[in-house]
């Protein structure tokens, strides 16, 4: 595999262990409904989280999350809906975004509740 889609695997996993620490049920980890995938899907205290990691080795290009663009988000937003239509959830849903920064110096995880909301 590739050294970008190592590092992805390695921030994702990282991720759900942070997630886990914090009390998350992780239900699904890569849910993919067409074009659109969730890194992480869990349950915390009964809100759905639709958890999307970015994963980098350097802050050189900026944070991570400043790549959740709005076309993401709209992809997001997608694979949540077939999510939950998928299992027939009802109740609040949540998008988190959590950051991991893995270099030399060691790795540095911010999981970041509520980084935006869908637009309808």
């Amino acid at each position: 595999m590739s050294k970008s889609y190592d590092l992805g695997k390695k921030g994702e996993d990282l991720a759900a262990e942070h997630l886990l620490g914090k009390g998350f049920k992780i239900l699904a980890r890569n849910f993919r409904a067409g074009k659109a995938e969730i890194d992480i899907v869990a349950l915390d205290k009964g809100i759905l989280v639709i958890a999307e990691v970015k994963t980098r080795n350097t802050h050189y290009f900026g944070e991570p999350e400043a790549w959740v663009t709005p076309a993401k988000q709209k992809l997001l937003i997608r694979a949540a809906n077939a999510f939950v239509k998928y299992k027939g959830f009802r109740g609040e849903v949540r998008f988190d975004l959590v950051s991991v920064i893995a270099d030399d110096k060691g790795t540095e995880i911010r999981h970041i509740p509520d980084a935006f909301y869908p637009v309808l």
